[in-house]
């Protein structure tokens, strides 16, 4: 195993730096920066290429060496304690990070349930509430997460670190071609009978308890300030929204909130949780 020593701030620690904090050059390199123990975990165990693993070689626990004895890396680089430290997001720094390549996007290579259970995102605008999304999908089922339009960069530390592992395992899409989508979405009407587009609002519309969520559907979620864009919103076979108290001073509910209650929904009427 290739092991380079780094203890000043050269041109590969700036690399490093750059795939942190620079969307632009991410998408050059085609890879993203990642910490914590259950992200790692869960990039190895679900395939993910892992290029390189950073560490200060001095300061590993045996979970940490056993890492880097049996994932299969590029080169591997040795910091010092204290260029690993500027380099960690985290209060207490991690011992172990690692250059992830990117997963490309594409729609046919998602394998999907017999019951399809899909959910759409559109032009989610902030970090956390796109991380959120990402673990509630894979909390509640669905087969996939499809990201619409000039959105958040999906590759954002911050969403890695809020989708809590979730991210390694949970199918997630960019798409920014409509017309491809609404192909794909054809495709799908064909292949399962009964296929539903359901569109969410916080307009007062379907309950989302009377609308059937048991039959093969896609979940559209609105970007968190304009809602589902109008095309979409029209492309909708049904729109539903989460009955609010009347005596409530507010007007709507976080999107991540509620993606959780609606995609809670569809698992209670599909009986399984």
């Amino acid at each position: 195993m290739k092991e380079i020593y780094i203890n000043n701030k050269n041109n590969y620690y700036q690399r490093f730096e750059v795939l942190k904090t620079n969307r632009n050059k991410r998408y050059k390199y085609n890879e993203f920066l990642v910490e914590g123990v259950r992200s790692l975990k869960e990039a190895v165990k679900n395939g993910w290429n892992i290029k390189s693993l950073i560490y200060d070689s001095n300061n590993l626990s045996g979970w940490a060496r056993e890492m880097i004895s049996n994932v299969k890396t590029e080169v591997n680089y040795c910091l010092t304690p204290e260029l690993l430290k500027g380099l960690s997001g985290k209060e207490d720094t991690s011992e172990l990070m690692a250059v992830i390549e990117m997963r490309r996007d594409c729609l046919d290579n998602i394998k999907l349930s017999k019951t399809p259970f899909i959910v759409l995102f559109d032009r989610p605008s902030n970090k956390g509430n796109l991380g959120t999304m990402i673990r509630s999908c894979d909390a509640l089922g669905a087969d996939m997460l499809i990201i619409t339009g000039h959105a958040v960069d999906l590759y954002e530390p911050d969403v890695v670190v809020s989708a809590m592992g979730s991210f390694f395992n949970l199918p997630v899409i960019r798409v920014n071609d409509n017309n491809m989508f609404y192909g794909y979405v054809e495709k799908l009407k064909m292949e399962y009978p009964g296929f539903s587009v359901v569109g969410t609002t916080a307009h007062k519309e379907n309950p989302v308890y009377n609308v059937d969520l048991k039959v093969p559907l896609m979940l559209m979620m609105g970007n968190e300030t304009m809602g589902l864009n109008k095309a979409f919103k029209e492309y909708c076979d049904v729109l539903c929204t989460i009955p609010m108290s009347g005596k409530s001073y507010a007007t709507s509910f976080n999107v991540s909130c509620a993606a959780s209650v609606l995609m809670y929904e569809v698992t209670r009427q599909r009986g399984i949780l």
